[in-house]
């Protein structure tokens, strides 16, 4: 471990406890979780790989962006290693609920990729591009 800065991701669900379902569906384990009162989630973590993302039931009645085009105006990338995987998640995302955006691609610039709206809106994007590696 590194004392070096990093960056988590976190969401909020109303309904966190199926959230956590899809994320199982994709491959991500649940490592930790705190539940509260009236089946509510304080805090969960989910791990594909080196991705740790958390989770947690909505403290209010928040809106997600509405899509507008192929995007919410923002959302989470996950890298996967290559275009196999890229179709298997997208193919596994959307059986287990999210809304398809575009279908794996390839892209001009050489790697492939997909985007989904999970089960409540959030926007997830797959793909082979590694940010960061080419700089």
């Amino acid at each position: 471990m590194t004392d070096r800065p990093a960056l988590h991701a976190y969401l909020s669900y109303r309904d966190a406890p199926r959230a956590l379902e899809w994320l199982e569906q994709l491959g991500f384990e649940v490592v930790a979780r705190q539940d509260a009162d009236g089946g509510a989630v304080a805090h969960a973590e989910v791990r594909l790989g080196d991705v740790v993302l958390m989770v947690a039931t909505a403290d209010q009645d928040y809106d997600v962006p509405a899509r507008k085009g192929v995007s919410v105006g923002g959302g989470l990338y996950l890298w996967l290693p290559d275009g196999d995987d890229v179709d298997t998640w997208f193919t596994r995302a959307v059986a287990a609920g999210a809304q398809e955006v575009f279908a794996p691609e390839d892209t001009e610039w050489g790697t492939r990729r997909a985007r989904v709206l999970d089960p409540e809106g959030h926007e997830w994007s797959v793909g082979t591009y590694r940010p960061g590696s080419s700089w």
